[in-house]
């Protein structure tokens, strides 16, 4: 539902430069952990000839971007972004030796040229001609060198990423094997058959979805925008598979009570409010926000009480507390950043599960195949998708793409995207871009087939399209588009899963936040001490 635009291929610069060392890196294996030691080597330049060529590479020296680690020992994930940076190295010298054959067909064609024959001998031509077919010759040889290169960067960015995913994923329906660390003699190895030793490890997410463990239910959910809760209106809602009904008391205060009367079992939100109660449709008995029965119309009132929620109120949102465990005292904070002005706020309701819900809404890479009718329509596929995380967190920003997001537990998603005008992105991260769109998806559990989301969008630019009138109309048609296309995506997913297919079965790099995500949960239910990528206890 991220409304967010591509930056295009990654950016491979060229010069005209033909001699050089490549970047070389000395993997030294470390049991239990795998570090590498980086040393980048320098450059001899060409020249400046001009060529027509020129500007078709005419692109930024990707070197001015590569971390400064030299003579340090790296940590795993960034020895991946270190690798990551050595392909785009590899590339921009596999395009750099093709533009010099370039050039040097353009010198074979300036010899050649029948006015040169005016001023020049047959003998010099000759000369020259041999001397140029040499240079070519060299030059075809470098290329294909490039090109073994590029091959095996992408090879060893393969199997780190590998390792990256192997130190993620706990593979807890095998049993433990030790794996040797590779050693400084790795790189001699065929690359398949490292990988071949290292066991494929990957989330189960799969089979009938499961009832939901009593420990994802301690936490503050938002279930409810304030401006949809007036004094005499009631907003009933699913979570955990229960039912509840939302309204407010007498004091104006929200309360969340279940949505099923203690006399007949008739469902509350199909009655009125009257006076601060919630008064049932089938005999009038009327509830407060505490769940306590008030009044008993044409009968004597006895001591009956329904179950009742704590039901907080902050920042524009109604939150309530399903957990057995007694509620926190502060709830967390989903306003938008400073300068930003709420322009919409809906709520659907979805036929899927949340936790695929959010593992799509924490996923970017799909959206040029994805939203190929709405926001990312004309998208160019980048050559890489990175999501850059902090060693230990829940949030990060992508490259190539202006957008920094972050997963709150325990089912918030918030983006902050980088804008010139509605519609278009540029920049490669949200800082570089004048103006930009801020994004709040909150997925509550409905049931194992449900999900409620809230949705809130604002901007911190256009403050006039807020006194558009129906502008909420056509927010909401927009989000409709562009959640329609996953829809159909993961509902699919959700059928075959629920026949048995894993729909976590093979991560890639791009992966990274949904990962985190899905380990989070899985630290929940099964009551770690340590959360994954929290500071919980």
């Amino acid at each position: 539902m991220t409304a967010i635009a591509t930056v295009g291929a990654l950016s491979l610069p060229i010069s005209l430069c033909r001699s050089r060392k490549i970047n070389s890196k000395k993997f030294q294996g470390v049991k239990g952990s795998f570090r590498v030691f980086a040393v980048f080597g320098e450059e001899s330049s060409l020249g400046d000839k001009k060529s027509p060529w020129g500007p078709l590479f005419d692109v930024e020296d990707p070197r001015s971007k590569v971390p400064q680690c030299k003579g340090k020992f790296l940590d795993v994930y960034q020895a991946l972004e270190v690798a990551r940076y050595d392909i785009q190295y590899c590339d921009w010298r596999a395009r750099q030796d093709l533009l010099t054959i370039m050039l040097l067909h353009e010198k074979v064609v300036d010899v050649l040229n029948p006015l040169a024959r005016e001023y020049k001998s047959i003998g010099t031509m000759k000369k020259e001609l041999a001397e140029l077919q040499g240079e070519l010759a060299q030059a075809h040889k470098q290329v294909h060198i490039s090109e073994a290169r590029v091959a095996a960067a992408f090879d060893k960015l393969a199997y780190m990423e590998e390792l990256v995913n192997d130190k993620l994923l706990e593979d807890k329906t095998t049993s433990e094997s030790t794996v040797a660390s590779p050693s400084s003699s790795t790189s001699t190895q065929s690359l398949d058959t490292v990988k071949r030793k290292l066991p494929r490890k990957s989330l189960d997410v799969s089979g009938p979805v499961q009832p939901y463990h009593p420990r994802l239910k301690n936490f503050w959910y938002p279930v409810a925008f304030s401006t949809d809760l007036k004094e005499d209106t009631m907003i009933p809602i699913d979570c955990f598979e229960e039912p509840w009904v939302l309204f407010r008391g007498k004091d104006g205060n929200p309360g969340c009570v279940q949505n099923t009367c203690a006399h007949r079992a008739c469902p509350l939100h199909l009655g009125s409010v009257n006076e601060g109660r919630i008064q049932c449709p089938y005999h009038g008995w009327e509830y407060t926000t505490d769940g306590t029965c008030e009044k008993m119309p044409s009968t004597r009132l006895l001591n009956v009480k329904i179950k009742s929620l704590p039901c907080l109120e902050q920042e524009g949102m109604i939150w309530i507390w399903p957990g057995n465990d007694p509620p926190t005292t502060t709830l967390p904070s989903l306003q938008p950043p400073s300068g930003f002005q709420i322009h919409a706020e809906i709520v659907m309701e979805l036929p899927v599960e949340h936790g695929l819900l959010l593992d799509n809404l924490l996923d970017l890479a799909h959206a040029p195949f994805t939203h190929t009718s709405t926001f990312a329509k004309g998208w160019s596929v980048p050559s890489m998708v990175k999501f850059l995380t902090p060693a230990s967190g829940l949030q990060g920003y992508w490259d190539p793409y202006p957008i920094d997001m972050e997963f709150r537990p325990p089912c918030m998603v918030l983006s902050t995207i980088g804008i010139s005008k509605p519609g278009k992105l540029e920049g490669q991260s949200t800082k570089e871009c004048a103006t930009h769109l801020h994004q709040l998806h909150v997925c509550l559990p409905s049931s194992r087939n449900k999900t409620r989301l809230l949705y809130r969008m604002s901007l911190d630019f256009a403050p006039i399209l807020k006194n558009f009138p129906f502008m909420q109309h056509l927010w909401r048609h927009f989000a409709e588009q562009v959640l329609n296309e996953d829809l159909r995506l993961v509902i699919g997913q959700q059928e075959r899963m629920i026949n048995g297919a894993n729909v976590w079965n093979w991560p890639v790099a791009y992966d990274k936040l949904g990962v985190r995500y899905r380990l989070w949960r899985q630290g929940v239910e099964k009551g770690a001490k340590q959360i994954p990528f929290s500071n919980s206890k």
